[in-house]
């Protein structure tokens, strides 16, 4: 163990969060008695925010906290041993545990690293001062390079020279603004505007899959909008989201009110229309049921003006949670009061379901395409009426058609 590592005193001591108390989380450290939290737990911790994460940082090399964690009678996951993750698994439940590093050589995307036992050379390779803090079990806060001071202010700050640090690692980019979005309560300073800005080339060499789950992130935040117009103004949007953008429909989207859906946001930053909605799902590589979402947004939307027939026609097409949606859309283009009443009566009327089937048509002695144009047309005149016809009244019609 380095000297440095072991005269550092702590900037803060705090109580231990809740979650410290997990017996599995417990288990873990016991085994790792030189294990701290790092990154978000830390950085959430002190900010009062839910924890979602538990990382965990040793000054060991993987080999030997394999090793511990057997000895504890602890199973592990070799997760990402060539950058010195090991999984700990505890009670069912996996705890991220990585040997403290430092760069060895960085292309823009994948860095080579060696292992350390300092504590500050790890926490110097990180990507902002928020996130390089450690916690150990008892509560001492470490904190190398001011990040207790930029989480209070709001501040996001890189560790070290802005540029040297992007370059590194192009998709800080986007974490920058992830984090600018979420925690960021002051603009940044003009040697970290124009590192985000001369960045943007280095942007094309990320895959599609890391910019989107990044892009995700930054519009699922409470408040995305001013991060977003940021991104604009330095032409980091445009690069990550090509075409037309409306970063203002985005705002009055938040400002109404609207959930904090990235897919929904998306679509009304974007606004590709259904033709487009393919193409732009094909670009991120979306799964299908994120691409089916995009398609849904794409569809006819509600009206405000709609009566209840209106309505239900409209239910029995389409499922409430795709038109609440689309109001959503709608709004952020039109905004006005009128829109929450009709989710309201959305959400309140039970979606009409057509009550025969293509057996009904066959009792009366049809078959064939014959059978699915008389269904049809039965519907057609269930629908006209408002989609409130029973059964036995659609039977009858059935019985009488032509």
């Amino acid at each position: 163990m380095s000297a440095v590592a072991e005269e550092v005193r702590p900037a803060l001591v705090v109580a231990p969060p809740g979650f410290m108390s997990d017996p599995a989380l417990a288990a873990v450290l016991r085994a790792l008695p030189r294990a701290r939290l790092v990154g978000g737990a830390v950085r959430d911790t002190l900010a009062g925010l839910p924890v979602a994460d538990v990382d965990l940082a040793v000054p060991e090399p993987p080999e030997q906290v394999v090793a511990a964690l057997a000895a504890a009678g602890l199973k592990h996951a070799p997760t990402g041993l060539q950058h010195g993750t090991v999984t700990a698994i505890s009670d069912h439940r996996g705890f991220e545990v990585t040997t403290l590093r430092r760069d060895v050589a960085t292309d823009g995307r994948h860095a080579e690293v060696a292992w350390t036992d300092d504590w500050r050379e790890d926490a110097a390779r990180r990507d902002f001062s928020l996130n390089a803090m450690s916690m150990r079990p008892d509560g001492a806060v470490f904190d190398y390079f001011g990040g207790i001071a930029d989480l209070h202010a709001g501040r996001v700050r890189f560790v070290g020279v802005p540029a040297a640090r992007i370059a590194e690692d192009y998709l800080r980019v986007l974490r920058y603004f992830r984090f600018q979005a979420r925690y960021g309560r002051v603009p940044p300073d003009q040697a970290t505007r124009s590192a985000l800005a001369e960045a943007v080339p280095g942007l094309g060499r990320l895959s599609v899959e890391r910019v989107w789950s990044e892009l995700k992130r930054i519009l699922a935040v409470p408040d995305p909008v001013a991060a977003v117009a940021l991104m604009q103004a330095l032409g980091v949007l445009q690069a990550v989201l090509p075409g037309e953008t409306d970063v203002t429909s985005l705002g009055r989207l938040v400002e109404a009110g609207g959930p904090a859906d990235a897919l929904l946001r998306l679509y009304v930053l974007h606004r590709p229309g259904l033709a487009a909605v393919t193409a732009l799902a094909a670009h991120y590589k979306l799964s299908v049921a994120e691409a089916q979402v995009l398609e849904g947004l794409a569809g006819p939307a509600p009206d405000p003006a709609w009566t209840d027939d209106d309505l239900r026609r409209a239910l029995a097409e389409t499922p409430g949670e795709v038109l609440a949606p689309r109001a959503w859309v709608a709004e952020a283009n039109r905004p006005g009061p009128a829109w929450a009443a009709l989710r309201a009566r959305i959400a309140a009327m039970p979606r009409p379901r057509f009550p025969l089937l293509g057996r009904d048509v066959v009792a009366l002695g049809h078959s064939g395409p014959e059978v699915g144009r008389r269904l049809a047309a039965v519907r057609a005149w269930w629908m006209a009426g408002g989609c409130v016809v029973d059964a036995r009244a659609c039977r009858t019609w059935l019985a009488n058609l032509a």
